[in-house]
């Protein structure tokens, strides 16, 4: 598979530009695999849905225990129940039942989707590497600063480490801010044309998780 080395600007926790760093090519260099990346995020989707809607079948109908008349001279149509799908109350056909909707991909795959995810981001140059967030507990305020000076503007995806569980509250009162964990990554955020912030040790993370 064709690589190609990219460079994304780090920036320190006041704001400053710290360098350019190599992103790693393993994560960001890939010729983004389109067709695997639409399974993906098709699996994503079917994934996220609970599959518990139901409706009220022949069977599941009230009433129904004798027959509403005699089968022959009344003048009007055969009925044998009143929970016929034609009756008012009766039950539903074909109607939707609780299911499963999930869809699987191996491993190999997911991490494949996800590369392709990062290196579409790496070519477009929306990838910006943040050394630190904080000096001590991060602020929705102090983060929201970091955020403009360095140019990231909602929406935005940030990567963050397991570790660092402070940053999702603090980003939790920024509209548009999505804070996702290096393990845990989403293909279809990460796919969004946005600015995509990676905290260093969140990109050490990505390399062992995802890096092969």
């Amino acid at each position: 598979m064709t690589t190609m080395i990219l460079k994304a600007t780090a920036f320190d926790v006041t704001g400053a530009p710290a360098g350019e760093i190599e992103l790693p090519a393993a994560l960001f260099g890939l010729r983004p695999n389109r067709a695997l990346l639409h399974r993906a995020v098709l699996a994503e989707l079917a994934n996220a849905r609970a599959g518990t809607h139901a409706t009220r079948t022949k069977g599941d109908a009230r009433g129904g225990g004798r027959k509403p008349w005699r089968q022959k001279g009344t003048g009007r149509a055969r009925a044998g129940t009143r929970r016929s799908p034609l009756w008012r109350g009766g039950g539903i056909t074909f109607g939707p039942q609780p299911r499963d909707y999930s869809q699987k991909l191996s491993r190999q795959e997911r991490g494949l989707a996800l590369r392709s995810a990062l290196s579409a981001q790496a070519r477009a140059g929306h990838i910006v590497i943040l050394e630190r967030l904080a000096s001590g507990e991060p602020k929705t305020k102090s983060l929201m600063a970091l955020l403009e000076t360095v140019g990231v503007r909602p929406p935005a995806v940030i990567v963050v480490a397991d570790a660092e569980k402070d940053l999702a509250r603090a980003a939790a009162n920024l509209q548009g801010v999505r804070v996702l964990s290096a393990r845990r990554l989403s293909v279809r955020h990460l796919l969004a044309p946005r600015p995509l912030a990676i905290t260093q040790s969140a990109l050490v993370v990505l390399q062992e998780a995802w890096g092969s």
